[in-house]
């Protein structure tokens, strides 16, 4: 049995006590659809998304600007066999200051693996810890769950209970008030959201560039689909991660942004098709592509700059 629990890492430029004020302001990260209190010890709320995920959360840790932790006391799933997976799990957010910033360590401990809800409360809680409540730290801004679907997961799930990603991709999306031209402008000027160490050109059709960061990631693209407004694709055409067996998993793979109208906004669906849950590298990479999209990329088509992040080094 694979007992490795979830766990990501973010790092802020905000002091330990900003980080802790952001995590107890669950309704400004999490869900704004959370009924009771949820900023001190022992109180006991309930979240609920949808018909697709409901629970109720004590507070059992509270120790101001270094630990915050919750015990999950009921749950309940709509898409998997067993409904109470979350059951006596815990969701545990330990920060330290680092330099001028601060460093939080999240953790759901006794979701693991071998659990079915694995794949979807993956890429939920990555959406939800490494994008929204990243935001809300650096920025006063989080992307709660409003009712509408906030994850790319959160359709899927929808429909007969299906794995939010599906077998051969992974996906996420967001949406912003800037203009497709716009986000088109700022995801063809990677340098500026995608941290690490760039050759080549990025901005028109047919240019070849390659990525390095640090000594985990080399790969290599083609710009292969470029419509202005609409749609951008780059195929790894060369790469090696260090920290896998397979070096080579992300060569052949396409990494695709689609943009459009929604509601009034622009959304942007990003795609990495090729790296599904099956692939080693899935945990690590989607952590990092949700900061990056989720945080880097929306932040710069909103305000025309951002702040690289510090990517977490792979699980040994």
């Amino acid at each position: 049995m694979d007992d490795k629990n979830y766990t990501t890492t973010i790092t802020v430029n905000a002091s330990p006590e900003a980080v802790f004020a952001a995590i107890n302001n669950v309704r400004g990260w999490w869900s704004e659809d959370v009924e009771g209190n949820t900023a001190m010890l022992g109180d006991v709320w309930f979240y609920h998304a949808r018909d697709l995920h409901r629970c109720t959360l004590k507070v059992i840790e509270w120790i101001p600007d270094q630990r915050v932790a919750w015990r999950v006391l009921d749950n309940h799933f709509s898409f998997t066999a067993d409904k109470a997976e979350w059951i006596g799990t815990t969701i545990a957010f330990d920060i330290e200051p680092v330099g001028a910033g601060a460093r939080l360590t999240f953790t759901h401990v006794g979701l693991v693996p071998d659990y079915e809800c694995y794949d979807v409360c993956h890429d939920a809680w990555g959406t939800y810890v490494r994008g929204s409540l990243k935001n809300l730290i650096t920025s006063g801004n989080g992307q709660p769950n409003v009712g509408a679907a906030l994850t790319a997961a959160e359709p899927t799930l929808a429909n007969h209970g299906e794995k939010a990603m599906n077998d051969t991709s992974f996906t996420t999306s967001f949406t912003v008030d800037q203009s497709p031209e716009a986000a088109f402008a700022a995801i063809i000027d990677p340098r500026s959201w995608w941290s690490g160490e760039f050759e080549g050109n990025t901005r028109e059709l047919g240019d070849v560039f390659s990525y390095r960061y640090q000594e985990f990631h080399y790969s290599r693209q083609v710009v292969t689909e470029l419509v202005p407004g609409t749609r951008v694709a780059w195929q790894v055409v060369e790469g090696m991660l260090s920290f896998v067996e397979d070096k080579t998993e992300w060569v052949g793979t396409t990494i695709t942004f689609d943009i459009g109208r929604k509601d009034g906004k622009t959304e942007v669906v990003f795609t990495h098709e090729g790296i599904a849950p099956a692939v080693e590298c899935y945990d690590t990479c989607s952590d990092a592509w949700t900061s990056l999209i989720r945080g880097s990329l929306k932040q710069l088509i909103e305000s025309g700059k951002t702040e690289l992040i510090e990517l977490a080094a792979p699980a040994a």
